[in-house]
């Protein structure tokens, strides 16, 4: 097989890994997401697939090496991080691939785990197997950016979504009910984030004004509904509301300050919400330790719905790694200009960079990435990664 050829297919195979991991998303925390594809060098036949089990185990690699049986001697093996060299809840990914005669490992993207860190990949050489790397590592490194920055950094990957109207308002509800802006194909796809995401976020007044049930709706994901987290510096959470009426189905997690009252918290618990209690800087919650805590509790996804106040708050900051804006359309044609102009009002855009627009029949769906990361990152040193 030629030069090009192998190359040509490496990505071709790379992306079918990643196809694979993004089925992980949301179901494997604390161990990253990742995909795994097995393929017969001489032939270009895919031989197995594989993708990182709910609850992160098995791994990919070990799974997809399972499913191939005894076809994965002579293999490639496309795999989007690193195989683990360290033994956590299972044993290293780098000596299941080495047992099963694999004879090449194409990685997109190594594991910045100080556990791994290399280790895997040179394990892999020093046992004759073939090393190739950086095959699409962009696209790797954001599929995989909430084990990286919780393992680097002490925090979850931040998702900002903002939903505006075609004037670029924000929708409020009101008596327990939520306004809506888009249709039901964007509401769809929000729902879909959810499925995605370790913990969805919200403030108190996202709780007062839409009184709602953060879960997710689709048919058949709702098992995948994520964790969900209120910010309340003052524990105003109302027993009678959905979130506190169905913690004991859906986790429910309260952070607010130091000082909330105890008859409420004491209240709340009972209901079988999870406080936290963390730093308040004029008067507010410290963010830097509210997702700190929630990297230190396995989250390594985090998507922020809210209102502008939440907005607001984590772009000051500077925790957000992507910002997804539903935006309701004009029937006049298609804005000019820099998107990002719209998001002003609400967030920082400087640093942000649009990589997707997708056009529904009433609305569209931008998607922003932060050219790099400007985070309050704890020194209190890094966090475990896959166990």
């Amino acid at each position: 097989m030629s030069a090009v050829h192998t190359a040509s297919l490496d990505r071709q195979m790379m992306a079918m890994a990643l196809t694979m991991a993004r089925r992980g998303l949301g179901q494997t925390a604390p161990n990253p997401a990742v995909g795994a594809v097995l393929v017969d060098p001489a032939t270009g036949e895919i031989v197995a697939r594989g993708w990182t089990q709910p609850g992160g185990r098995p791994h990919a690699e070990t799974e997809a090496i399972r499913r191939a049986g005894a076809r994965a001697k002579g293999a490639t093996l496309y795999v989007t991080l690193e195989p683990c060299s360290h033994h956590g809840k299972t044993p290293p990914c780098c000596d299941a691939v080495i047992a099963a005669g694999i004879g090449r490992v194409v990685c997109a993207i190594g594991d910045p785990d100080p556990r791994v860190a290399g280790r895997g990949l040179d394990r892999l050489r020093a046992n004759g197997v073939a090393v190739t790397q950086s095959v699409l590592a962009e696209e790797a490194h954001w599929m995989t950016r909430g084990h990286i920055v919780r393992v680097t950094e002490r925090r979850p990957l931040v998702q900002l979504k903002l939903a505006l109207s075609a004037s670029g308002e924000v929708p409020r509800g009101g008596a327990g009910q939520p306004t809506w802006v888009t249709g039901p194909e964007a509401r769809a796809h929000g729902h879909l984030l959810r499925a995605e995401a370790d913990a969805i976020l919200v403030g108190r007044g996202t709780v007062a004004d839409d009184d709602p049930e953060l879960t997710c709706r689709l048919p058949g994901l709702a098992h995948r509904s994520p964790i969900r987290v209120v910010l309340a510096t003052g524990a105003e959470l109302p027993p009678t509301s959905k979130l506190a009426r169905t913690a004991r189905g859906v986790p429910v997690w309260l952070f607010c300050g130091p000082h909330a009252p105890a008859d409420r918290l004491a209240g709340l618990e009972d209901a079988g919400v999870k406080v936290t209690r963390v730093t308040t800087i004029g008067g507010h919650l410290w963010l830097p330790a509210v997702t700190e805590a929630l990297a230190g509790a396995g989250i390594t996804r985090l998507l922020v719905e809210g209102g502008p106040s939440i907005w607001r708050a984590f772009g000051r900051a500077g925790l957000m790694d992507e910002v997804v804006l539903f935006r309701a359309r004009l029937p006049s044609p298609a804005r000019e200009g820099d998107p990002t102009r719209t998001l002003t009002p609400f967030i920082p855009t400087a640093g942000l960079e649009l990589v997707d627009v997708r056009r529904l029949p009433t609305d569209e769906i931008l998607h922003f990435r932060a050219r790099r990361s400007i985070t309050h990152a704890s020194t209190s040193g890094p966090l475990g990664g896959r166990h």
